[in-house]
């Protein structure tokens, strides 16, 4: 029987006002969340939803998976 997978995605914005994601906080998520078992299987540049208005701001999407057991 082919072992079965959990899957996670993780939205990583840029700061709406200037500046940009740090290497520091790219390092931690997926740090933190091998930690939990997760395995890192892809990273995705998106516009991804603000909080504010109806608009996006750039961002990555980064998907973890994990067996299930």
């Amino acid at each position: 029987m082919a072992e079965r997978y959990e899957y996670k995605v993780v939205e990583l914005r840029e700061k709406l006002i200037g500046g940009k994601m740090s290497g520091a906080r790219l390092e931690k998520v997926p740090n933190d969340q091998a930690a939990q078992g997760w395995r890192l299987k892809a990273i995705t540049t998106a516009d991804v939803k603000g909080r504010l208005g109806p608009g996006g701001v750039e961002g990555i999407l980064v998907t973890f998976e994990r067996p299930v057991s």
